[in-house]
């Protein structure tokens, strides 16, 4: 009698799984329908005259004699040297996640532990810094790259990046920090541990789950980041965002849409991937941080 009284009605649960279909439909539709233009040719798939031609691909069959065609990829990627751009993107990443994660956890943890009030202020003034715009601390590096002639390179938009992304990172470990119970650590020092040793081999393998958290949410910064790199980067070493737009052109120079929509699918691809790899990391750490230890 239980269990039955505990079963939802059949009509809720058939609405819920409607309404949870449709909005996934309405979700991965952008996307998909990207993933589909990127094999046609522009007059197909930005066609005026008759949106369908993106189905059929009727120009595409006249230009290229197939359905389907990969000239967008070989554009961006071969022609227009996308892959330079990926691989700066990587070690921007790479670099920005590292020193994120390093310090974040560090920080997080000695702020946590700490009794002293000046840690509560830390962390205000950090949140007060992570609430301005990302423009204003650009215009204040920009002096000093200037200066000393390093404008235009990777470890300028490195440092920038690190230095808005830090008090997030700082905030979301020192929260997680908080909720794992103090008796970790004096245990761990009970039995021969530092503060350090406590950390590395007791707190940290407790916290995985958020550190790969906060990682994940460093990597979308760096990795999503148009203002920063656009501003502080040439075009030379433009990561894969900026890289983008530069293929829509302007108004005096003829862009390649395709080049464009096809290097979003390479761009999009590799953040599907990884959520799927992490979701169990990531949902863990999102919810550990309301649950007290």
């Amino acid at each position: 009698m239980a269990s039955r009284a505990n079963q939802k009605p059949f009509s809720l649960t058939l609405f819920t799984i409607v309404v949870l279909g449709v909005w996934m439909m309405l979700a991965a539709f952008p996307f998909l329908w990207t993933l589909w233009g990127s094999f046609k040719v522009e007059g197909d798939f930005f066609s005026k005259a008759d949106w369908a031609a993106a189905l059929t691909g009727k120009m595409t069959v006249s230009e290229t004699g197939g359905q389907y065609t990969g000239a967008g990829y070989y554009g961006a990627w071969v022609q227009e040297g996308f892959g330079k751009a990926a691989m700066n993107s990587t070690l921007v990443c790479l670099f920005v996640v590292t020193i994120s994660l390093t310090l974040g956890t560090l920080g997080g943890y000695a702020l946590s532990r700490s009794t002293y009030r000046y840690a509560f202020w830390f962390l205000i003034i950090a949140l007060v810094f992570r609430a301005l715009p990302q423009i204003t601390l650009v215009s204040g590096y920009l002096p000093v790259f200037f200066k000393f002639n390093m404008w235009g390179h990777l470890p300028t938009a490195i440092i920038v990046l690190i230095a808005i992304n830090q008090p997030f990172t700082l905030w979301m470990l020192h929260s997680f920090f908080k909720n794992i119970p103090q008796d970790l650590d004096e245990s761990a020092m009970v039995d021969g541990c530092n503060r350090f040793q406590a950390f590395r081999h007791v707190i940290i393998p407790v916290m995985w789950p958020g550190v790969i958290t906060a990682g994940l949410f460093s990597f979308l910064l760096a990795y999503n980041d148009f203002a920063v790199t656009t501003m502080l980067l040439s075009k030379e070493n433009q990561t894969m965002i900026p890289k983008i737009a530069s293929f829509l052109g302007t108004t005096q120079t003829k862009g390649n849409v395709m080049f464009a929509v096809s290097a979003v699918v390479s761009v999009t691809a590799p953040l599907f991937v990884m959520v799927l790899v992490f979701q169990r990391q990531i949902v863990s750490g999102l919810t550990a941080g309301a649950v007290k230890g």
